[in-house]
């Protein structure tokens, strides 16, 4: 399989931004966080423009890997990718990602999540995932069925994936 521009979606907290690194790491293919293109490090982020701007600016290259979510650009990522990974977990996994994260420094975002601080309305999201965002997410499949769509149901299947390149 051929593999040069390649985007990671899933719920937050599915472990994408890990994902993604290690993909970087094995196939040397260059990463983007959408987080790292929308949000200032003093947790305000940038206008519209501004953001579709960066994102724009990525996509014109001729490799990458984009990890995030971002519903509004979703297809058009969808659409210029030869690849993509879909980080299908179960809910509760990615509440305990969310929590396993916090209080680390991490190279997704700019700032480092408190441990004692819960944003309640993320994680209302990311309960509310499965039910909202992911049959977007299963319909962009149907209409992009030509494209190399890989399913992830769990992190050893992605950790499996990631030992045979």
């Amino acid at each position: 399989m051929n593999m040069e521009k390649v985007i990671v979606i899933g719920c937050p907290g599915s472990g994408k931004s890990v994902f993604s690194a290690a993909l970087s790491q094995k196939t040397g293919l260059p990463l983007c966080h959408l987080d790292m293109l929308y949000w200032n490090p003093d947790r305000t982020t940038v206008p519209r423009e501004v953001f579709d701007d960066r994102l724009k600016s990525i996509l014109d290259n001729d490799k990458w890997i984009i990890d995030g979510n971002y519903g509004r650009t979703m297809e058009i990522r969808m659409m210029a990718a030869d690849t993509v990974f879909f980080l299908d977990y179960p809910t509760e996994v990615c509440i305990e990602g969310i929590y396993e994260r916090r209080g680390k420094a991490r190279p997704d975002i700019p700032w480092i999540e408190p441990e004692d601080e819960v944003d309640e309305e993320f994680l209302r999201s990311v309960k509310e995932y499965r039910d909202k965002s992911r049959p977007r997410v299963i319909e962009l499949f149907e209409k992009y069925s030509y494209k190399s769509i890989i399913i992830f149901r769990d992190r050893i299947e992605a950790d499996l994936y990631l030992k045979t390149l």
